[in-house]
């Protein structure tokens, strides 16, 4: 049955991807944007995908996650508010704040308007950042949470944690249908240049400007599953209570270099891993650097089995979401 949906910062990789999933299947899409001058960009993004017979039931609303202004009129009269994630930052900010506030108190935000307007469902898309233990042996599920006052936890990872625990508290207490979306090192295909830091990694590879790859593994997923992950959970309310794992696999950041060297074998793209001394004292000129020394050579695999199990998910191949992120990088001219 068709819904109307209120869709938070609708200009992102992964919300553009989830609003194509929704207009698709037939549901009418109130997208927010901080700048309504984007509006064009995000239609023009859209066109290709869904058609314009499905973008006509695309509409915009103006909405800033660190103002009240504007949410409980954006959430009045809609069946679901799904709010998507904050941008993944390559280099950490200097000051933690930066990300952790608008994060916390624009989750915190989206959920107080869809309670003030009667509207009881929410979709939140969090990260397995939220979710990631180190000091956990063994496959990580949704019963995992990262610790956010431990030392070396990022101000990203901080900020994920802390605003989902935020909005599990505020569904407990007011009795709200939540459910959390939790992808990790999104990949994919973008639907225009506006595409996030994860896209921009595999850029970074592609461009071969580095004579070496640091041994990092992450847990990843293909941005078209996370969008149909988001459309699942929007029309099963009986998965409201849950936290869900979006992931295809792990891969490394040297297995990436090297699947991208076989498939691009005239791209000069590094495969050599960087040794731990070398990246710790480059960590001292680069932020980057600085931000990812931590979770060197640190491996933690990731369930996906309530994702495959409730929601009945079939996930693209982790190299296969890799080598479609390439195709479309090269294709338009990113590298």
């Amino acid at each position: 049955m068709p819904q109307t949906l209120l869709l938070s910062g609708i200009s992102g990789f992964i919300a553009k991807h989830v609003a194509a999933r929704l207009l698709l299947a037939g549901h009418e899409v109130r997208g927010s944007l901080r700048t309504p001058a984007r509006r064009d960009e995000v239609r023009a993004a859209l066109l290709p995908a869904v058609g314009a017979e499905a973008l006509d039931r695309l509409s915009f609303v103006t909405l800033d996650l660190e103002s009240d202004a504007g949410w409980q009129e954006a959430a009045s009269g809609v069946d679901a508010v799904v709010h998507t994630a904050s941008p993944f930052p390559v280099a950490q900010p200097k000051d933690p704040q930066v990300l952790i506030r608008p994060a916390v108190e624009g989750t915190l935000r989206a959920l107080r308007a869809a309670r003030n307007a009667g509207v009881d469902r929410v979709v939140l898309t969090s990260s397995t950042a939220a979710v990631t233990n180190p000091a956990k042996a063994g496959p990580q599920d949704e019963s995992d949470w990262c610790n956010p006052d431990a030392p070396d936890t990022s101000a990203y990872s901080r900020s994920k944690t802390l605003a989902e625990q935020a909005a599990w508290a505020f569904a407990k207490e007011t009795g709200l249908q939540l459910t959390t979306i939790n992808p990790g090192f999104v990949m994919g295909p973008p639907l225009d240049r506006h595409y996030g830091s994860s896209i921009g990694v595999i850029r970074r590879l592609l461009r071969g400007k580095d004579p070496m790859v640091p041994m990092l593994d992450f847990p990843v997923v293909d941005v078209r599953d996370v969008a149909d992950l988001h459309l699942r959970a929007v029309e099963r309310p009986d998965v409201a209570g849950l936290r869900i794992l979006g992931v295809a696999g792990n891969m490394t950041m040297p297995a990436m270099a090297a699947t991208l060297k076989r498939s691009f074998p005239d791209r000069r793209i590094a495969t050599r891993v960087a040794p731990r001394p070398l990246l710790r004292m480059l960590a001292l000129f680069d932020p980057q650097i600085r931000a990812i020394l931590p979770a060197i050579g640190q491996s933690h695999p990731m369930s996906n089995a309530r994702a495959r199990q409730v929601l009945g998910m079939d996930f693209i191949a982790p190299e296969e979401a890799l080598l479609a992120s390439a195709r479309w990088l090269i294709a338009n001219g990113e590298v």
